[in-house]
């Protein structure tokens, strides 16, 4: 199941795609205006194979979005949108977004900006903004100080862009890493790693993009909840286990997670 927010400007609609991502690793890119006319008794929007499941319908630009897919069992891959084919018709399956393994499957499909630069560029902003949030190099130094072919409008400009990816296991362990760390490839392959897991850590739940100004919510399976800032969330590497965020009782498992993007609570809420 899905629900689909769209701009409110209908003239934008024309621009937009609407990418459809399954269990089973099946996408599949339509225009947005094959959905715009729909009956009351509903329209078909995508065939499903048998066992699989829908997980996440969003809408994309053709040519400035990536896809980035995730699975339970901590793999991940990120392609350009322009990667799969516009489709014409609403009943098909789509194409292999992602190859998984027997025991695996997706758990959610978000979109992210398509990201310019090259991979050294990449590696030496990474390097520095790691060591600036380390405090082991101070936010305002020359960059004539710095070794690196990275010029200092490049890392503003990459600084203003980037993206950070929450991912979040149903032991409750979870981290924070930046998006310039999923490296885009071709859809189709096996992907690369988007988090360790392990009998410790438990399945992967959630993968998605936050925003430092975020709160995040994750609710146990006992119905117990819990709401914090995502800025007090570390930032580690794509590789990474993370950090405890949630300590559930032994037996519980978290099954949800979401971003809550307005923080201003009126009165009446907060009394």
């Amino acid at each position: 199941t899905a629900v689909l927010p769209l701009p409110n400007d209908k003239l934008s609609w024309e621009n937009l795609n609407i990418m459809f991502s399954t269990a089973k690793g099946s996408v599949r890119r339509n225009a947005l205006s094959d959905f715009i006319k729909i009956q009351s008794s509903g329209k078909i929007a995508m065939k499903l194979a048998t066992n699989d499941k829908l997980v996440g319908v969003h809408t994309c630009r053709e040519n400035t979005d990536d896809i980035f897919l995730s699975t339970k069992e901590g793999k991940c891959i990120r392609f350009a949108a322009t990667d799969i084919r516009m489709f014409s018709g609403r009943n098909s399956v789509g194409v292999r977004g992602i190859r998984i393994k027997k025991d695996d499957e997706v758990i959610s499909m978000y979109i992210l900006k398509h990201a310019k630069f090259n991979i050294d560029q990449r590696d030496d902003y990474l390097k520095i903004s790691n060591s600036i949030r380390r405090k082991e190099i101070k936010k305002n130094i020359s960059f004539n100080k710095l070794e690196t072919k990275l010029t200092e409008e490049k890392f503003i400009e990459m600084k203003d862009t980037e993206e950070f990816l929450l991912s979040v296991t149903d032991n409750g362990f979870g981290k924070r890493s930046s998006a310039y760390e999923y490296r885009v490839t071709r859809r189709g392959g096996q992907g690369v790693a988007n988090m360790t897991v392990n009998k410790k850590t438990g399945n992967v739940v959630a993968s998605f993009p936050v925003d430092e100004k975020d709160d995040v919510m994750l609710i146990a399976g006992s119905g117990k909840l819990i709401r914090s800032p995502v800025k007090n969330i570390r930032i580690a590497g794509r590789t990474t286990q993370g950090v405890t965020l949630f300590k559930i009782e032994k037996g519980e498992k978290v099954l949800s997670v979401a971003a809550i993007k307005d923080l201003n609570l009126s009165n009446e809420e907060t009394n």
